[in-house]
């Protein structure tokens, strides 16, 4: 008799910072009805993997469940896959922190369950060559991945029912490739005849399905027919009246029982849409066109190949913010592995110190992955997600600070290329604030952390252009080719009014960008990026000059540039003095731009200021203009100006801009169009504060201001 083994396993998780109602919902129509089922069918083995997240969540609202899990594994039904505690993208860590959240996962995993794992569930399946050696040292005996992984290697379906050995260093782990068609094949039946077709009389293949647990009642719809419609029920049932020559076995099993079908060297991978995702912007615009172009060639399925070869790393490369959050991380780290073989203030043992752990585990819920890629299932696009990630990042440095400077006030300054771009940035930390700016463009000021609160007050995201905007533009108007939005998206997005917003950025959404603009454009042109330029100011180098006191930084930054008018370009100086001072929550912020021409200028000067720091988003603040109470709009001119504050109803914090002479203020919320596993949507990212004055210039003239930011509780 032929026979087939079936290794079957799901994986659960929900981000860091998302709503304890979404984490509830997924509990109670997944989770809990998925075990419950299993529970009675004691003969079918699998393999479960829980976030860290949900373990927390667990053991604080539903112990029982805990428990319920406990009896599988003590039953000999269930193995349990630990993975990094936190679901970080491991790759993406300095290896102490990969091992370390391994470590953390496996403690808990044999301290509430009773287990000792040895096969990890790998994050989104990013796979890197060096993975083996990592999970290796971490006591780790296999891993699963995508047979598309082992496709992109050269691999045919006929070699992937079974496991292989990859090695880094010499040091080895085992992989199973997870059968991609068994993840689509929905009726029982078509599980049941697929696992027929590939069925031996040796008996020794696997074949292996593992996929999403809230795919078995979390996704919209899952929930009736995987329970209600007993898809779940039917298939265990299946698989009981088979077992004749369909044998559920465990990983761990496999492996004692089987060889390896041979050694592998996967390239960088991950499941293919995830590939697709993380294609530079360039490349993921022209990516259905480039499909396209390939339908009819012989080198179809060697590009197709290519693709599916894609890096996650690109995430980095293709939206700064998510390299922002991401070399926060390593700072972060780094700056809290400098102090784990050091004596604290105290004398106790870094690594040991109650107050070292706990930063540890600030960092480790910081390296979530969800807030740093965006696809269908990606959450860059959710800002309350980067904000959980900054806001434990913040909590970590904080902690270290703590055990390092003890609670005096201080404030220090260093030079360091944050953002590994070849150039060096400045970061400027207080007990109170972190600032870091970019001399080299324009310096702009890309983060201030309030420490108090743990908030990164530039925690924003630039408007840009998506691939499937473009689908939706086509589909409207008719034109271009291959693949468009459907009638029902397009219907949607304009009931929604989303295509007026399909506005994209010149730069970043940050603080303190240099703009010299014609005197006449207006706050529409400004907000829709329907302007030029006519100074070379916003993204370019500034020369800085810093000095340090004993409570006090302040950094000079000069550009001597060029302003467009006339039909010449005529030179111009633009010099900006941030003071900063240790105990104080507020910058200054002075302005001097000279005429450096021997002709009168007219134009018009605006340092773009955008924040996020809203807990509730759009409808938590109200405007204070000039200390009158003001109702907010989405986009609006105000003249006459000399001090706007923004007041968080939620965590009841002030964030105010004022100037010695008065100005013409541009106001207005930022929005971008994203899509998700529930279509487009309007995500709320910000405001934009903009100050602007009208300055005419004789030659050698000079036009001098003051700002004051200030955050204040």
């Amino acid at each position: 008799m032929k026979k087939v083994n079936f290794l079957f396993g799901v994986h659960c998780h929900q981000p860091v910072g998302n709503f304890e109602h979404v984490i509830e919902e997924n509990y109670q129509k997944s989770y809990l009805p998925f075990i419950e089922v299993m529970s009675r069918y004691p003969r079918i083995k699998f393999s479960f993997h829980f976030s860290g997240i949900l373990y927390d969540y667990f053991m604080d609202k539903h112990p029982d469940f805990i428990e319920k899990l406990k009896e599988l594994v003590k039953r000999g039904q269930a193995e349990v896959l630990t993975g990094g505690y936190y679901e970080p993208v491991l790759c993406t860590l300095p290896e102490k922190d990969c091992i370390g959240q391994i470590e953390v996962s496996n403690n808990f995993i044999k301290q509430k369950l009773g287990y000792v794992p040895r096969g990890l569930w790998l994050t989104e399946r990013i796979w890197e060559p060096s993975l083996p050696k990592t999970l290796s040292q971490a006591g780790i005996d296999f891993v699963t991945v995508d047979d598309t992984h082992f496709t992109s290697a050269g691999f045919s379906e006929e070699d992937t029912f079974g496991y292989y050995v990859s090695e880094d260093e010499g040091k080895t782990i085992n992989i199973f490739p997870i059968n991609k068609k068994m993840r689509y094949l929905i009726p029982p039946e078509e599980t049941i005849n697929y696992l027929g077709s590939v069925a031996t009389e040796k008996g020794d293949r696997a074949v292996v399905l593992a996929d999403d647990g809230e795919k078995f009642g979390g996704w919209p719809g899952t929930h009736q027919w995987v329970y209600t419609e007993r898809y779940l029920e039917r298939l265990l049932n299946m698989l009981q009246d088979n077992s004749e020559w369909i044998q559920t076995i465990n990983f761990s099993e496999y492996l004692e029982n089987y060889p390896p079908l041979g050694r592998v060297y996967l390239p960088t991978a991950s499941y293919f849409e995830m590939m697709e995702w993380s294609l530079p912007a360039s490349s993921g615009k022209d990516f259905d066109r480039l499909l396209r172009d390939l339908e009819h060639t012989p080198y179809k399925e060697q590009a197709l190949k290519f693709l599916k070869g894609g890096f996650f790393r690109n995430f980095f490369a293709k939206y700064p913010e998510s390299n922002n959050m991401h070399k926060k991380m390593l700072y972060v780290s780094q700056k809290l592995s400098s102090l784990t073989k050091k004596k604290g203030l105290f004398g106790k043992e870094g690594e040991h110190d109650p107050l070292i752990q706990k930063a540890t585990m600030e960092l480790y819920q910081g390296q979530c992955n969800c807030a740093y890629w965006h696809g269908v299932f990606g959450g860059l696009y959710l800002d309350f997600l980067r904000k959980a990630v900054y806001e434990h990042l913040i909590a970590a440095e904080n902690l270290i600070d703590q055990y390092s400077k003890g609670e005096d006030k201080f404030i220090d300054l260093i030079y360091t290329d944050f953002d590994k771009d070849g150039q060096e940035e400045i970061l400027i930390s207080s007990n109170l604030l972190n600032l870091y700016l970019s001399p080299h463009k324009g310096a702009t000021v890309f983060e201030i952390d309030y420490r108090p609160k743990k908030l990164n007050l530039l925690n924003t995201l630039a408007r840009r252009e998506e691939t499937y905007h473009q689908k939706i533009l086509q589909g409207a108007s008719g034109g271009g080719g291959g693949e468009v939005a459907s009638i029902h998206d397009r219907v949607i997005f304009k009931e929604q009014g989303l295509e007026k917003l399909l506005s994209y950025d010149k730069n970043r959404r940050i603080c303190f960008i240099d703009h010299v603009l014609d005197k006449d454009i207006s706050l529409e042109n400004f907000y829709t990026s329907d302007y030029s330029e006519i100074g070379d100011f916003t993204t370019e180098p500034y020369r800085v000059f810093p000095k340090k006191k004993d409570k006090e930084i302040d950094i000079t930054c000069v550009r001597d540039g060029l302003v467009n008018l006339n039909g010449k370009q005529l030179p111009i100086q633009v010099k900006k003095q941030l003071i900063l001072y240790a105990g104080q929550s507020m910058i200054n912020v002075s302005y001097e731009v000279t005429n450096l021409s021997e002709e009168k200028l007219e134009f018009a000067f605006a340092p773009e200021l955008n924040l996020s720091f809203l807990s509730g988003g759009e409808s938590s603040f109200y405007l204070l203009l000039d200390e009158d109470r003001y109702n907010q709009e989405d986009i609006m001119e105000v003249e006459d100006l000399s001090k706007i504050a923004i007041v968080d109803e939620n965590t009841k914090l002030s964030v105010s801009l004022q100037a010695d002479l008065a100005y013409n203020l541009w106001f207005f919320k930022v929005f971008t169009v994203s899509q998700s596993e529930a279509g487009f949507e309007k995500n709320f990212q910000g405001i934009a504060v903009i100050p602007r004055w009208k300055l005419e210039l004789l030659p050698g003239g000079k036009w001098s201001n003051r700002l004051v930011f200030r955050i204040e509780e």
